[in-house]
């Protein structure tokens, strides 16, 4: 009995911990679609051209953050991963990757824009619009 109750108690936090992650709606040509800032891997960070400084696109966690023009100047952006209306990412799966879908919208603007973001396991790399690269450590190894 007591494990049944443990049992009961752990789903409770499981599906309360994963119902907390924040889904947005976003129109794009007169189509709703959703996006999330918590796909399991930590996106949140300085993404930069391989063996580059600068220009760079920095996301923060709660969905704001910046990009950086080859002229080095920033615009500041909302930005999210596309998901379902549950909030669960969409996704295409490659060999030893993942590929995203990636929405910003520079905050002078009303226009999403989208683009690739992608996880390549092997290298743990995270790569956003093609050229912009993030090392991440994992955690999820056992």
């Amino acid at each position: 009995m007591k494990s049944v109750h443990v049992l009961l108690i752990a789903l409770f936090f499981v599906a309360k911990s994963y119902s907390q992650v924040e889904v947005n709606t976003i129109t794009h040509n007169s189509k709703e679609r959703y996006i999330t800032t918590t796909i399991g891997f930590p996106v949140s960070g300085t993404y930069a051209p391989i063996g580059q400084k600068e220009p760079i696109s920095q996301l923060n966690p709660d969905g704001t953050g910046f990009i950086q023009g080859i002229d080095l100047s920033k615009k500041k952006i909302n930005w999210g991963i596309e998901c379902t209306e549950e909030g669960i990412p969409v996704f295409k799966e490659g060999f030893n990757s993942k590929s995203y879908t990636f929405w910003y919208r520079p905050n002078d603007s009303n226009e999403w824009i989208y683009s690739q973001f992608s996880i390549h396991f092997t290298k743990k790399k995270m790569f956003l619009m093609g050229e912009r690269v993030k090392v991440y450590e994992d955690y999820n190894v056992q």
